[in-house]
């Protein structure tokens, strides 16, 4: 007589907690990630040497306006037309104390769209426009060597 092992009682239900801690962690990244992924539209700021620091237009409720380099504008990271832009900074301005607004031009966009988006957002009530640039390095240049005699 050979030996026969004698299976145990079978499980009817497949194991999902792995899968839920998995999901769980995926959640996680992805609500983390999302935020930063569409923070603003990426535009090519004007360099300047004499910029002042706009710790403020950094915060997740400033009221950034960005016109690209084909003269779209953005307000904060949604499309708007230039007719819409001034009821609807009035909108984001009606609760608020602090009336600033924050002006991200691309530095190859038209001056004729960059003024007229200035204009929009001055007939919206805005107390203060920040234009912001991108501060260039000052080039710390080494003195040369000493002639040798």
């Amino acid at each position: 007589m050979a030996y026969k092992p004698v299976a145990g009682a079978q499980m009817a239900s497949p194991n999902v907690i792995p899968m839920a801690d998995i999901m769980l962690v995926l959640l996680i990244i992805f609500m983390v990630v999302t935020p930063l992924l569409t923070k603003d539209i990426p535009v090519d700021l004007t360099p300047a040497q004499n910029s002042r620091d706009m710790q403020d237009a950094d915060k997740d409720d400033a009221i950034v306006v960005a016109v690209t380099r084909d003269g779209r504008i953005y307000l904060g990271s949604s499309k708007v037309e230039k007719d819409d832009l001034t009821g609807q900074i009035k909108d984001r301005l009606s609760s608020r104390l602090d009336k600033t607004v924050y002006v991200r031009s691309d530095s190859r966009a038209k001056y004729g769209d960059v003024v007229a988006v200035v204009d929009e957002i001055r007939s919206a009530g805005v107390d203060q426009l920040g234009l912001l640039t991108q501060r260039m390095e000052k080039a710390t240049t080494t003195p040369p060597p000493p002639a040798a005699d």
